[in-house]
């Protein structure tokens, strides 16, 4: 039975050097399974509490005053995303939630937000350098080619089920996520599942006090599959919860645009590259034309 791991970030959150034992652990989960869940992120419980407050908050605006702030384009990609907008796994009815968009410039002036991103940056950064070191790279090889934070704050509602979905819907259907990394904060509805590599679907439910990570795409591409992107999808419930709203958090981690995404040659050796280059603005902007 497939596991997701749990790694204490202990030694990163106090500046120590980063222990051996913890980078085998973050390559090996990256390996395995894609997804880890991570203690001691060093992102405050109160912060994330009120994030979670703001977004309730937005999400329990009327429609017309939501689609006042609507996403437009994915050259942009900020703003509200209506129920059903998005389309994860394309051979399947628009999923069943909403969502609003925040990146580095369109934050405001929300001290909660900005210290969020912030919080998330810094985070991110984190994990990052521990993808160097498990792939024998420099430590700051990911940080510097993402030091324009390019990233996006996505909060998201999956509203309570009034209706039947139409055959076929879910939540959140089925789908690899586009960047370098993720960081994931979910109340504790559950719903959330990974594809294992035999195929099997596993439940990853909240563990209190921890923030889920898992690999993006570029760094799938980046790596050669060394590290994986893995298919993941958000399921309605089958007993009361799907009466339930369900909330989360997400935010994606981004290279600069301009960083070409090549095969390392480290991680040559096993096999030739799967893929040709590509700038990471480029592949961004081709799966975001994908899902709307």
């Amino acid at each position: 039975m497939v596991t997701i791991p749990v790694i204490d970030l202990t030694a990163f959150t106090n500046g120590d050097t980063i222990t051996r034992q913890t980078v085998i652990k973050i390559y090996q989960a990256c390996h395995e399974i894609g997804f880890m869940y991570l203690q001691n992120s060093g992102i405050s419980k109160d912060l994330i509490k009120q994030v979670f407050t703001h977004s309730k908050y937005f999400f329990n605006f009327p429609l017309e005053v939501k689609q006042k702030q609507a996403w437009s384009d994915e050259f942009n990609n900020t703003g509200y995303v209506g129920l059903e907008r998005e389309r994860l796994d394309p051979n399947k009815p628009g999923d069943l939630k909403e969502a609003f968009n925040v990146n580095k410039a369109a934050i405001g002036i929300d001290a909660s937000i900005v210290a969020f991103y912030d919080s998330c940056t810094e985070l991110a950064n984190t994990v990052l350098q521990a993808y160097a070191l498990a792939l024998e790279l420099p430590k700051d090889f990911f940080i510097t080619r993402h030091n324009q934070q390019n990233h996006t704050l996505r909060l998201l509602h999956y509203p309570p089920l009034q209706i039947p979905p139409k055959p076929g819907q879910v939540r959140a259907g089925e789908h690899s996520d586009y960047g370098s990394i993720t960081l994931l904060f979910q109340d504790d509805v559950g719903g959330l599942e990974v594809q294992t590599a035999s195929g099997e679907w596993i439940a990853v439910p909240t563990i209190p006090d921890t923030v889920i990570v898992n690999t993006g795409d570029l760094i799938q591409r980046w790596t050669n599959h060394v590290f994986c992107s893995t298919k993941h999808r958000v399921m309605i419930p089958s007993d009361n919860r799907m009466k339930q709203s369900r909330y989360s958090i997400a935010f994606f981690c981004h290279p600069n645009d301009d960083i070409e995404i090549a095969c390392l040659e480290s991680c040559q050796k096993e096999q030739s590259p799967i893929y040709p280059p590509i700038l990471a603005g480029e592949y961004l902007l081709s799966r975001l034309q994908a899902t709307y």
